[in-house]
């Protein structure tokens, strides 16, 4: 069992940068994706970042060119860069990891991210 948590987010005024960090229990390189996804208030949640095992990245248009998913040098983390944050960036944001073989999903708590000025 996989064990995910998120933290670094708080409260940034728009046009500046924060990075979240994902820490797992064991080896991030046993998941075959990983991911940010985030959720404000009455919107569904969506995803804002990708990574495979392979280090292929994906990010929707609305983040792309801002938002950059890493795995640190640790093989049991993975970060979230955002930069140029704004207003309707703010959500709280949640660190996904998934397995193939066998189909397995993990979520993170989430931590909330606030862009205001």
């Amino acid at each position: 069992q996989v064990q995910l948590v998120e933290s670094g987010g708080g409260l940034v005024q728009p046009g500046g940068s924060l990075t979240l960090s994902c820490a797992a229990s064991g080896s991030i390189f046993s998941l075959d994706v990983m991911g940010w996804y985030r959720q404000a208030p009455g919107k569904q949640r969506e995803l804002v970042a990708s990574l495979t095992s392979g280090g292929t990245t994906n990010y929707p248009d609305s983040v792309k060119g801002r938002f950059t998913i890493s795995r640190g040098n640790a093989e049991n983390t993975v970060y979230l860069q955002m930069n140029s944050l704004k207003p309707e960036d703010t959500a709280v944001y949640y660190c996904k990891g998934t397995r193939i073989l066998p189909v397995t999903y993990y979520w993170g708590q989430g931590t909330q991210v606030t862009v205001s000025s």
